[in-house]
């Protein structure tokens, strides 16, 4: 059974910072690309950055998050890791970490149907 367990949400002031991980099990991690996506309540989910699956290559949403968020794994912790700094309020969200099968080393998914497995989230809230 596959899992994806998120960790290090929580409540931060604005121009704080949080790494949130995320640890799978039950899978092959370095055969799974790797991302993070955000959701506020009411919303569609958001793609926030994602990780081939050495790692060598990441991509981010958009000049919202890129420069102050840094993707990364750990393919012998089996861990992808999503460090978040200088939060603002608007970076408010349940972040969820997602794995995608890619066949290709440098594969680098960004849309929310390309990942098969999903974790159960952990809350960011950054106040103002």
């Amino acid at each position: 059974q596959v899992q994806l367990v998120e960790s290090g949400g929580g409540l931060v002031q604005a121009g704080g910072s949080l790494r949130l991980s995320c640890t799978s099990s039950g899978l092959t991690f370095s055969s799974y690309a790797m991302g993070w996506f955000r959701q506020v309540r009411g919303k569609e989910p958001e793609f926030v950055a994602a990780v081939s699956r050495s790692g060598g290559i990441t991509t981010y949403a958009d000049s919202s998050v890129r420069g102050r968020f840094t993707i990364s794994r750990d393919n012998a912790k089996n861990t992808v890791y999503l460090q978040t700094n200088s939060l603002k309020p608007e970076d408010t969200a349940v972040y969820y970490c997602a794995a995608s099968y890619a066949a290709s080393l440098n594969a680098i998914p960004t849309r929310g149907f390309e990942f098969v497995y999903w974790g159960q989230g952990t809350q960011v809230t950054v106040s103002s």
